[in-house]
């Protein structure tokens, strides 16, 4: 968890919007113990007992009365709240917009009617890649992807408001001074208890909808473990107080994949998917096993170096491996076909660049 000192950055009581989710509530479990009073605002309830020196407000970041009485007193906010990163919910589009755009507007409109000078967005690398090749790409060799090249309108939204934190960097304060942000864009986030990735992978395994595979070998991108994310927001707060791959497939007693088909097929039926999910949506739920946007990460390389990171924050990742976070899903899953899962191990059939990536921009 964050090695961070509490006491070297000016900073008392934050907020973390999405505080009910994965990143937020351990986010929220990090700066506790740095000594900071945190307040965690989500929309949803928890999945995870709220801890003792934290305080929940459930409430909805579009409202920007609700935001607005939950952050007095606030000095940071760290604004992790995101809707329809994969599966159906990337086809919710008005749900997205409102909430990845939406949201975003309020969230800044609070920090300058309330006067908090710090202001920490997790964006995501979605907004520099749609499906082109980056190998070793950073800060400053890659730019935003076209908005309307964008397969998917999660990573357009993203795009929008990773543009709208940037824009809003210094903007006077009602009170006085000056509004400091920087975004963060993590790749695909693991860790213990992932509730999103590694269960979705499972669920589609016991269906025996992952007897096939379509990517390249020598296909890279980037991971990063949880802990290191939450790393990184902790120092990208305290930056700005002082100043300015992989993916695998989980053996977990489920056959290997033993059919290759090419990616431009997988690409086309992730395509129909779609349609079909949203022509019979009122009548039935048909849930894509991927989506285009899943297809290109999956067969795309898409790789970045962390130079900008480790210079401006102190950014230093430290080596987790995927196995544990299988392990720990394994012992913790609440399922009657746990028995089947003898064996721990797993295959990796994805690559992943070393070192934990991060892109960072302020």
């Amino acid at each position: 968890m964050p090695s961070a000192h509490p006491g070297t950055w000016e900073i008392t009581k934050v907020l973390v919007t999405g505080g009910a989710g994965y990143l937020g509530h351990n986010l929220g479990l990090a700066l506790i113990k740095l000594g900071y009073t945190v307040i965690l605002f989500d929309m949803h309830k928890p999945d995870w007992e709220v801890p003792s020196r934290a305080t929940f407000i459930q409430g909805d970041i579009r409202d920007y009365k609700s935001l607005y009485e939950a952050s007095g007193g606030v000095d940071c906010i760290f604004h992790a709240a995101s809707f329809g990163m994969s599966g159906y919910q990337q086809l919710q589009k008005k749900q997205i917009e409102s909430i990845n755009i939406g949201g975003t507007e309020v969230v800044i409109d609070v920090c300058i009617h309330r006067s908090i000078p710090r202001l920490i967005y997790t964006s995501s690398v979605n907004v520099v890649f749609g499906g082109n090749y980056i190998e070793e790409g950073d800060e400053e060799t890659t730019t935003y992807y076209p908005l309307e090249k964008q397969l998917d309108f999660y990573s357009k939204t993203k795009t929008i408001a990773d543009q709208m934190i940037l824009a809003a960097n210094e903007s006077p304060l009602k009170g006085g001074g000056k509004l400091l942000t920087c975004v963060l864009r993590p790749p695909g986030i693991y860790g213990p208890d992932e509730k999103r990735l590694l269960p979705r992978l499972v669920a589609n395994a016991e269906k025996r909808l992952l007897c096939f595979k379509f990517w390249n070998e020598r296909t890279k991108m980037n991971w990063i473990h949880l802990y290191n994310l939450v790393e990184a927001h902790v120092l990208a707060a305290e930056a700005l107080t002082a100043s300015k791959g992989y993916i695998a497939f989980e053996k977990l007693g489920f056959p290997d994949p033993w059919i290759t088909i090419p990616s431009s097929l997988v690409y086309a039926s992730a395509f129909i998917l779609e349609y079909l999910h949203l022509i019979l949506r009122p009548f039935v739920s048909l849930d894509p096993l991927l989506t285009r946007h899943e297809v290109m990460k999956i067969a795309v390389v898409h790789t970045f170096r962390i130079d900008k990171a480790r210079k401006e924050l102190g950014y230093n990742p430290k080596k987790f491996s995927f196995a544990d976070s299988v392990d720990f899903f394994i012992k913790n899953r609440p399922s009657p076909s746990q028995q089947k899962l003898h064996f721990p191990k797993m295959v990796l059939i994805f690559y992943y660049k070393e070192g934990e990536k991060l892109h960072f921009c302020r």
